[in-house]
């Protein structure tokens, strides 16, 4: 390669982009979808529905899944077009859903009506709705498709939805308020964020029994303020992050000895978390500041915060 190719080359290098996924985020308040690229610049806004909350990408990549908490419906937006394709039933108030591992159904949590509504995608018709608890809030499926599980914030548990009968199963109880739910890539935990107690359960899923608890405690910050909500654990099961609400932190864990490590100050009021691809990054979506946290994980270290509209709620991660 001759000096004139080399120099060209090193400025095509210099100037691409590092990372090639596309961030999607909910805007609450702007009814809003807010598209944004990895290295922190806000490309386009796209009115959406009222009231944006929960989001999740189809396994192909093609479609975005999301819940329009006033409009009482899951939207379904091409990603190519940025375009409403379709509309899902959801049943009253979705705010928070699960996308089955083999993307063909939703699992909506109707915390006014004490319900989970199962949702085939295909024929975009509700399959069945699934008492619970008072007030569920979380919702998770599991890796092997064994299990969906329900967080009610009132009763304070974690109900266990059978997948093959849609029935609930069992329940554990955990710590009062539980948000967000996650099971780990294995299969054989699940994480429950509790945020009035200020704790993450870890259960066992074949006994469904708790097998430990992390506590949080941040130096300076008044207790009432580290509120744990959304999770994420890699898939190694090596280290989850925890968002812990109004404490503007994110915890950082040590996943297989349960204990707190380090913390991540980021934007205000942080509510939900997504991996980049290679899970070398995290995202955070910031309710109170408007903003998205990115996460070097390898460095350890907050990259930056874009400004991307009113209360940014849900964030999903396109390859």
């Amino acid at each position: 390669m001759n000096k004139s190719a080399r120099f060209l080359l090193g400025l095509w290098l210099a100037s691409a982009p590092l990372h090639a996924e596309t961030l999607y985020v909910t805007l609450e308040k702007d009814n809003a979808l807010a598209v944004v690229a990895p290295e922190g610049k806000l490309l386009k806004t796209v009115k959406i529905g009222k009231r944006p909350r929960g989001i999740a990408l189809s396994p192909d990549g093609k479609q975005l899944y999301v819940a329009v908490s006033d409009e009482d419906a899951i939207k379904v937006v091409d990603t190519a077009t940025l375009k409403v394709i379709g509309k899902l039933p959801s049943g009253e108030d979705p705010e928070t859903f699960a996308l089955d591992p083999d993307g063909k159904a939703l699992y909506v949590s109707n915390e006014d009506d004490n319900q989970v509504t199962v949702v085939d995608i295909a024929s975009k018709k509700v399959v069945k709705t699934i008492p619970v608890g008072v007030e569920p809030e979380g919702v998770c499926a599991s890796p092997a498709g064994t299990w969906v599980a329900a967080t009610s914030e009132t009763t304070n548990m974690a109900h266990w939805i059978d997948r093959k009968t849609l029935e609930v199963a069992d329940n554990t109880l955990v710590d009062p308020r539980p948000r967000a739910c996650a099971f780990t890539d294995d299969g054989r935990q699940l994480w429950v964020s509790s945020e009035i107690a200020g704790t993450v359960s870890v259960i066992d899923v074949a006994t469904r029994q708790p097998v430990g608890k992390i506590g949080f405690k941040i130096p300076g910050v008044t207790q009432e303020k580290i509120q744990p909500v959304g999770i994420k654990i890699d898939p190694e099961r090596r280290y989850a992050y925890v968002a812990l609400g109004p404490s503007n932190r994110v915890a950082v864990i040590d996943a297989q000895k349960l204990e707190v490590v380090d913390h991540f100050l980021v934007g205000q009021r942080v509510w939900n978390l997504a991996f980049s691809p290679d899970h070398k990054r995290l995202y955070t979506t910031n309710g109170a500041s408007n903003d998205v946290s990115i996460i070097d994980l390898v460095q350890r270290k907050v990259l930056k915060s874009v400004a991307v509209g009113q209360y940014p709620w849900g964030v999903a991660v396109k390859p």
